[in-house]
């Protein structure tokens, strides 16, 4: 029983850390350090596509490097450590959750796409490698980086399924989709109405 219980602990600490991780708002922090509230530029968003926008190229890289990290990194830890493998897909849960619902930000945050992003390289990577052929197609055709992010969330549920995922990662990859595609409800708003920026490189 006592370690049953040490077992459930070391599990909720490391669920919190792996939220709190998530919850570094990388984009807000770079547009401060560039004398920017990107919450008051552009989309408003704290993501990479806004910082890519409003503060520069370089910037937006390294935003789109630092929220994906903030998903591979703790699910890595978690699955070259003692705990069970299907543990790994809820710590990437937790931390995208904390990208999205940011504790330092009042439970506000960014889209997920990217944080999602990390967090699929390493709980199915040839799932990821499908979403992104779709990304960049959609990209190619139209210019909406909405459009393709919300493609690529859509399909990775599908392809986790039909590549045999474990069930775990199948039940995480559902949720974070979900949540992705509705934090793009205005994105699919302005898509309807023809209205959205496309993306100028």
């Amino acid at each position: 029983m006592a370690d049953y219980q040490t077992t459930i602990l070391a599990q909720c600490i490391v669920i919190g850390a792996a939220y709190l991780i998530g919850s570094i708002p990388t984009g807000l922090l770079l547009g401060e350090a560039y004398g920017i509230d990107v919450r008051n530029e552009g989309s408003g968003n704290i993501g990479a596509t806004n910082l890519y926008r409003t503060v520069g190229r370089k910037v937006g890289i390294i935003t789109l490097i630092g929220d994906c990290l903030k998903g591979l990194l703790p699910v890595l830890i978690v699955t070259f450590s003692s705990f069970p493998p299907e543990f790994a897909a809820w710590v990437g849960l937790a931390a995208f959750c904390g990208h999205v619902f940011s504790l330092f930000l009042k439970f506000k945050g960014g889209k997920g796409v990217a944080t999602a992003l990390g967090v699929f390289l390493a709980l199915a990577p040839l799932a990821v490698a499908i979403a992104i052929a779709l990304f960049a197609l959609l990209m190619f055709l139209w210019r909406y980086v909405s459009l393709g992010s919300i493609a690529a969330a859509a399909a990775m549920p599908l392809a986790v399924f039909f590549l045999g995922g474990d069930r775990n990662v199948t039940i995480v990859t559902l949720i974070i989709a979900a949540i992705v595609i509705l934090r793009h409800h205005e994105n699919i708003s302005r898509l309807i109405a023809g209205t959205e920026n496309k993306f100028k490189a």
